[in-house]
């Protein structure tokens, strides 16, 4: 038996349209590592960051770092063994009955992620512990939280699974999971490899949901 623990972020966002501000993929990204050492080592890079006179009063995020500090902190995540995956929706290929609600289309995103992923990185007699970054107003955080809970339960292998909500700032494991999300997506949405080229010998999948549609409803 071993601990399994997957940390997931999101990018993008629940627009439908193609107005200015909507991006243009929805991506869900999940980190899996056997340890959560790579945590540790982001708050001991905190730490050092504050001795050097960086400003940090809030968690790693990657969109707002400045870019030597955004350096830093994949150069941080580069050195720690860990297992990503993404799955990508272009939205405007969503069918409408998938998006009739945010809470229904970020659950069929966890649910065609983890139907794959979860049987690669776990097996029968595994503990795992799946984090999600809590977004969103009270009563969204637990709506999607419902739906991450039945997502695992529908496709786990093991015999104890546990899901949390927790906010971003609580666990630097979370963070490294926004990092990983933010680079793939400025991968998709801008065609910008910089941060992804750090990261991609973990990528294990990218899988563009999709990828086969020809139909877009806006």
């Amino acid at each position: 038996m071993s601990r399994k623990y997957v940390f997931a972020d999101e990018c993008g966002n629940f627009d439908f349209s193609s107005k200015a501000g909507a991006s243009r993929y929805f991506i869900l990204v999940t980190v899996t590592v056997d340890t959560c050492s790579v945590g540790q080592q982001l708050l001991d890079l905190r730490r050092d960051l504050a001795l050097q006179g960086f400003g940090l009063d809030r968690e790693f995020h990657a969109a707002h770092d400045p870019k030597p500090m955004r350096d830093k902190v994949f150069a941080t995540i580069a050195t720690s063994p860990m297992r990503i995956d993404a799955v990508i929706l272009e939205k405007s290929k969503a069918y409408p009955a998938v998006r009739v609600t945010d809470e229904r289309f970020y659950k069929t995103a966890w649910y065609q992620h983890m139907k794959y992923v979860a049987p690669k990185i776990a097996v029968s007699t595994d503990d795992l512990l799946v984090v999600s970054a809590s977004i969103g107003t009270n009563a969204r955080k637990k709506a999607f939280h419902a739906a991450v809970t039945d997502v695992i339960r529908q496709v786990s292998p093991t015999a104890k699974a546990r899901v949390a909500s927790w906010s971003a700032a609580s666990d630097p494991c979370l963070q490294v999971a926004d990092y990983c999300a933010w680079a793939i997506q400025r991968k998709w949405e801008a065609g910008d490899r910089r941060g992804y080229d750090v990261i991609k010998g973990f990528v294990q999948t990218e899988f563009d949901l999709f990828a086969s549609g020809t139909r877009k409803y806006y």
